[in-house]
């Protein structure tokens, strides 16, 4: 996928939070600051931020947030080494999640079902 393309996602984004602003402003508003406040510089620098939001948006397969968030996480001044880093990291805890299910909610649901069929 082209840059351009990538772009258009995110500026129709942008442009239906417009839309939305005109309708809802205050609820816009405050999602603006809440997010502007999140993000900005503090124990973590903002561009750790960006990294975890990316893998966050990886996470939870979120296109336009993973354009978004690997665009602000360069513009902090990221370089490729780190958001792929980042990008593994969201893979990691993916897979984690996967296999501590399996190793719990499986297991039970084994057992369960075991014990119905005695």
């Amino acid at each position: 996928m082209q840059s351009t393309e990538l772009d258009r996602k995110v500026d129709a984004y942008k442009l239906g939070v417009g839309h939305m602003k005109e309708l809802m402003p205050t609820m816009v508003e405050a999602y603006h600051q809440f997010t502007g406040s999140c993000m900005e510089a503090g124990v973590l620098d903002a561009k750790q931020k960006q990294l975890i939001a990316l893998g966050i948006s990886l996470y939870a397969n979120n296109e336009v947030c993973t354009y978004y968030h690997v665009q602000e996480a360069s513009a902090q001044g990221a370089t490729k080494q780190e958001i792929l880093e980042a990008s593994a990291v969201a893979a990691a805890v993916g897979s984690g999640h996967i296999l501590s299910q399996g190793a719990t909610r499986v297991q039970q649901a084994l057992d369960a079902f075991a014990a119905g069929m005695q």
